[in-house]
């Protein structure tokens, strides 16, 4: 990578935010994107609005788990190559801690008030996604044509579901920005981002990204250790979207292969959904319970195996997209892909978001509170979690 001037303060700067976000992002990861956005586009302005929209496409379009990749490329941009791996500590320690001690037998998630503040993060997410979808509709959809690409988005991810419809509606969206958006990109430069990463670097990651892909599976049955790095590896490589979808490859590597029970396997998946941060930090979990390997030792190799591919992947095509997405016909297919990862949310917001959370008028009128107290008053995240986590247990109480 090359050098940008940096500070460890801003290192520092970088992990406090991302520590604060990983204590305090519950609800998934169309969630952590909203979070991300009021965190580092609204208050601390380290980047646009049309550029954080470009990033979250870029990501969603590519394997591995999208929120975590967008929360790297972030600490990445503030604070070159340091500030890049603090973002991902920070980010997804808290939930790893509390899902290995929770496999080592600590029931940190029983009990009524644990159960009403669960309920409470799952109504705060929908006041976190619905401010997002509105902040970014404003700006990315002004007009009647991204307007009707981010509808036709909602349309596409409803009609085809899981990744392959949010990959598709992405794809779409290019083109329609291609075809329909050159008025609107005309006369415009895309907003500029200076990601410390050199085309050398890029063809190195992506190097290694193939390598291992290929090597990993070849290796795996000489030890323990290698068979975890592979399957764990190959779970994050192969998964677009992250978050839930990796759960069918995560089943088939570690259930079905006898190393973890049915019944250990949904108990951990239960406990997932209760913690803050990347749902991606369930490895952790899984890793503190394979046989034949110290717990913790387990749990790192399995937290690192899979979040590895992605940001390899992430590094090495940043360098080329950034290049490409100064040329003006990419511009245009930008705005058609922003809108449709408007769409895209907004879809989100009702399922899973919505459907999970909302399932009576107090739900409804917590998370419209949440959602006025980022709107109107302007509160920051954290507190408006904290305050209707509060509400989730009146209700559930």
């Amino acid at each position: 990578m090359s050098e940008i001037p940096h500070s460890s303060s801003r290192v520092k700067e970088v992990f406090l935010a991302f520590l604060l976000l990983g204590l305090t992002s519950f609800g998934g990861p169309v969630a952590h994107l909203g979070y991300f956005r009021t965190a580092f586009v609204e208050r601390r302005k380290w980047l646009t609005e049309s550029a954080y929209a470009d990033l979250v496409a870029l990501c969603q379009f590519l394997p591995g788990p999208a929120s975590s990749q967008v929360g790297f490329a972030l600490g990445l941009l503030r604070a070159g190559p340091w500030g890049a791996a603090m973002a991902w500590l920070a980010f997804t320690l808290p939930s790893a801690i509390v899902l290995v001690l929770f496999a080592f037998g600590a029931a940190v998630l029983d009990g009524p008030i644990a159960s009403g503040i669960i309920h409470g993060l799952k109504v705060v997410a929908v006041a976190i996604v619905a401010h997002a979808v509105w902040g970014m509709a404003r700006n990315l959809c002004p007009d009647k044509t991204r307007a009707g690409i981010a509808l036709a988005a909602v349309f596409t991810v409803v009609l085809v579901s899981g990744p392959l419809g949010q990959v598709a509606a992405i794809v779409l969206g290019g083109f329609a920005g291609l075809a329909l958006c050159r008025d609107s990109a005309a006369g415009k430069t895309s907003d500029s981002l200076h990601f410390p990463v050199s085309r050398r670097a890029g063809m190195v990651a992506l190097g290694l990204f193939s390598g291992l892909l290929i090597l990993l599976p070849l290796l795996a049955g000489a030890t323990v250790w290698l068979d975890i790095a592979d399957g764990f590896y190959r779970s994050g490589a192969l998964v677009f979207g992250g978050g839930h979808v990796v759960l069918p490859l995560l089943e088939a590597e570690v259930v079905q292969s006898g190393w973890v029970t049915p019944d250990e396997f949904l108990a951990g998946y239960g406990a997932a959904q209760a913690v803050p941060g990347p749902l991606f930090t369930f490895a952790a979990y899984l890793g503190a319970l394979l046989p034949g390997i110290n717990g913790l030792v387990g749990a790192l190799l399995a937290l690192l195996a899979i979040f590895i591919p992605g940001f390899l992947l992430l590094v090495g095509v940043l360098p080329f997209w950034n290049q490409f997405r100064q040329w003006g016909s990419a511009q245009a297919l930008m705005r058609g892909a922003n809108a449709a990862v408007v769409g895209i949310l907004g879809a989100a917001l009702y399922q899973p978001v919505w459907t999970s959370a909302i399932i009576g008028a107090e739900e409804f009128a917590l998370a419209l509170s949440g959602f006025l107290l980022l709107t109107v008053w302007k509160l920051p995240a954290w507190v408006v979690v904290a305050i209707v986590a509060f509400g989730g247990i009146l209700i559930a109480n």
